[in-house]
C-alpha cells in the first residue's frame, strides 16, 4: 500500500482545507518545493499535488510551482485540480508529471476522459471522486451532482479509467478516520484500484486501510499536524506500487 503525502496549493502556499471549506483554510508553509523535497527525504513513494485555485477555476493556477516540483524531485508526481483539456494534461505530463488527475471533467466532460486514457495512456489517468453525503461533488468540491460514487466510478471503468483516488469530504481535514465502508462499497462497486483519501489521522486508520486493500491512501493533515510520521508509515505499509 503506498503511503502518499498530498502538498495542496493556493496562491503559491500550502494549504489544508478542512472538510472543503475554502473559508477554512491553514497555511503550513510558503515554500511548496521545499515541502515536496522533505516528503522526499522521509521516504515518500510519490507525491500527490492539487492545485486547489485550479480546482475552482477550472484552469490550472499553480502550475510553475507544480513544474518545479516535478524538476526538483526524484518521485513520481500525480497533479490534480482545474485539468479539463487535453491541452492540460499533455502539458503536465510533458513536464514530467506521471499521473493526471481528472475529477469535475470526468461528471461534466466523460469523452474527455475517455479521450484522454485512449491517447495518453490509461496509466497516466486517474480520476478523483470526491463525495459529500454520497454525492460526487466538483468545481473544487464547491457544486454537487446528482451522480454516485459508484455511478462515476463504474462509468470510467468503461471509459478506461484504471485507477481511482476516492475522498470522502465530510471527514476530509478532520483526523476523525476515513469513511471505511464507503470506501469498501467502491472498491466492490468497480473492482479497480483505489486510492483513499480524507480523513486518516493515525497509524491505526492506515492499518484499517491496508487490511481492506486499497493500492494506496492520500495523507495531508495527519503529517501537517503530526499526527503520522511519514517514515514510520512508509516503513510499515510500503512504498511504490
Amino acid at each position: 500500500m503506498e503511503v502518499i503525502p498530498s502538498i495542496d496549493l493556493r496562491g503559491g502556499r500550502v494549504v489544508r482545507l478542512y472538510q472543503g471549506d475554502y473559508d477554512r483554510e491553514i497555511t503550513y508553509s510558503d515554500d511548496p518545493v521545499a515541502v515536496a523535497l522533505r516528503w522526499e527525504n522521509a521516504g515518500a513513494p510519490r507525491i500527490h499535488v492539487v492545485d486547489l485555485d485550479g480546482a475552482t477555476t477550472g484552469l490550472p493556477v499553480n502550475l510553475a510551482i507544480v513544474e518545479e516540483i516535478v524538476s526538483r524531485v526524484g518521485l513520481p508526481v500525480q497533479v490534480g485540480g482545474g485539468i479539463r483539456d487535453m491541452v492540460t494534461a499533455e502539458r503536465l505530463l510533458s513536464t514530467g508529471v506521471q499521473r493526471v488527475v481528472f475529477g469535475t471533467a470526468a461528471i461534466r466532460d466523460p469523452a474527455l476522459v475517455r479521450d484522454a486514457c485512449r491517447k495518453l495512456g490509461a496509466e497516466h489517468i486517474v480520476v478523483g471522486i470526491d463525495a459529500r453525503d454520497g454525492r460526487v461533488a466538483v468545481q473544487g468540491w464547491t457544486e454537487s451532482s446528482d451522480a454516485t460514487a459508484a455511478d462515476l466510478a463504474n462509468s470510467m471503468a468503461v471509459a478506461g479509467v484504471a485507477r481511482f483516488i476516492y475522498t470522502d469530504i465530510g471527514v476530509d481535514g478532520t483526523l476523525a478516520g476515513p469513511n471505511l465502508q464507503a470506501v469498501i462499497d467502491l472498491m466492490k462497486a468497480v473492482g479497480k484500484p483505489i486510492i483513499s483519501a480524507g480523513g486518516i489521522g493515525s497509524l491505526a486508520d492506515l492499518e484499517q486501510l491496508d487490511q481492506v486493500g486499497v493500492e494506496g491512501v492520500i495523507l495531508g493533515s495527519a503529517l501537517y499536524r503530526g499526527r503520522v510520521d511519514l517514515s514510520e508509515a512508509v516503513r510499515r505499509f510500503g512504498g511504490l506500487v
